[in-house]
């Protein structure tokens, strides 16, 4: 019998599986949409949609205020605050409660890290395409969750708790690669505001404050702390989710004695709350704004653009399953992890596929990694490509074992 999907008071397993399902269509649809209408005659206008500027008050606070940036360190911090309250969630009574089903994700995303670079390294010795060689390790977690749900119902629930995990790892991974090798290092005032914030959401909790909006002010600052000390905000979302209890009313009892218990735990409600916005608002708008990379100066007749091209290539598509893979089964064999239950070594190939979608973090290393127009060019390229490719090979995986399983089971 296969696994329940996971239980939302407000959806219910059946719905629940139904928004996922919708939710992947409608991202990869937008991406498809954005990136025609850059490389068409209106790409001018694509542009100037996403660089219009938005202050919302706050502008002289900030490095960048421009509508992309918004929904990419603003938005985004909402759908990162639904994966942590579900990772959150899994972590109190579900598939990540074992410490060693835990482990598991942090190990893969280590190998899927080294393997890609070193793949590329191999490839691209010299030292002005060795730059790009944290452009392979990174997983797009929107994306990579995008073409999980389009699959349905053929993967484990546990699948997806792994992919959102490895898929953070893979994010903070990212992040400390960009502070130590592509800028000038994490500002230590920045993250001084943010602890002032998580101060701020522990008190409210230890006053058994319930109603969610009223963490809003310490969650934005939050935010904000992490904005200032170079980290990408939107992961402030994660760690408000980590922080959030998963038992009903912080497990105290209301103050007043004629107050109705509440039975949902604030995890569960919260979730359940945000789903559908995140699943039709947010990630769309997230692919509209990011998929549209424009390929003018793309020419890989040039030796140099060619091996930076093959290197990402390689590294997404052969190296991020490879390195997840191979990590999972020495940490499994070593009995150092566990695989969560109702997941197979077929579907942890698949987890290795969906993390080779590197997209928009890899497009933002490659941008940062290189200032050639021709190596940049054709690091976009690559990276659109080999997302493409392991997303078709991770769809291809994910419906050939749903068409395997039994009908009582699909």
């Amino acid at each position: 019998m296969s696994p329940p999907a996971p239980a939302h008071p407000a959806l219910g397993p059946l719905r629940f599986i139904g928004v996922e399902a919708l939710s992947g269509g409608a991202l990869l649809s937008a991406a498809i949409l954005a990136l025609a209408w850059a490389n068409s005659p209106w790409a001018g206008a694509y542009e100037a949609l996403w660089h219009l500027r938005l202050g919302l008050g706050v502008a002289q606070y900030l490095p960048a205020h421009d509508l992309r940036f918004w929904i990419n360190d603003g938005l985004m911090s909402v759908f990162f605050l639904v994966v942590g309250l579900e990772i959150r969630r899994e972590m109190h009574d579900g598939a990540l409660s074992d410490p060693r089903v835990a482990t598991l994700p942090i190990v893969a995303a280590v190998g899927g890290v080294v393997v890609p670079a070193l793949l590329y390294v191999l490839i691209n010795p010299g030292p002005a395409a060795r730059r790009g060689w944290a452009i392979p390790t990174a997983t797009d977690i929107a994306f990579a969750v995008g073409v999980l749900s389009v699959i349905g119902r053929g993967v484990p629930p546990a699948l997806r708790l792994l992919l959102l995990t490895l898929a953070i790892i893979d994010d903070i991974a990212a992040i400390v690669v960009i502070a130590f090798f592509y800028s000038s290092g994490i500002a230590a005032g920045g993250l001084l505001i943010a602890a002032a914030g998580v101060l701020g959401v522990l008190v409210l909790q230890w006053l058994g404050v319930q109603p969610a909006f009223a963490y809003v002010p310490p969650a934005a600052v939050v935010w904000f702390g992490m904005l200032r000390a170079g980290v990408h905000p939107a992961l402030a979302g994660v760690l408000l989710g980590l922080l959030t209890p998963a038992t009903s009313a912080f497990g105290r009892m209301p103050r007043d004695p004629g107050a109705q218990c509440v039975t949902e735990s604030p995890v569960v409600r919260v979730e359940a709350m945000l789903h559908p916005w995140v699943a039709f608002g947010v990630m769309p708008l997230f692919a509209l704004a990011n998929a549209g990379v424009s390929l003018q100066g793309l020419d890989l007749s040039a030796a140099a653009p060619l091996a930076v091209g093959a290197g990402i290539v390689s590294g997404l598509v052969l190296g991020k399953p490879i390195g997840i893979v191979l990590a999972s089964i020495a940490a499994v064999r070593l009995e150092l992890c566990a695989l969560p239950a109702g997941v197979r070594w077929s579907h942890m190939v698949l987890l290795g596929l969906l993390g080779g979608i590197g997209f928009t973090m890899s497009i933002f290393i490659a941008n940062l990694a290189f200032e050639s127009l021709p190596l940049l060019a054709a690091a976009k390229f690559a990276v659109l490509v080999a997302s493409a490719l392991a997303a078709t090979l991770g769809l291809l995986l994910g419906r050939g074992a749903r068409a395997s399983l039994p009908k009582a089971r699909a």
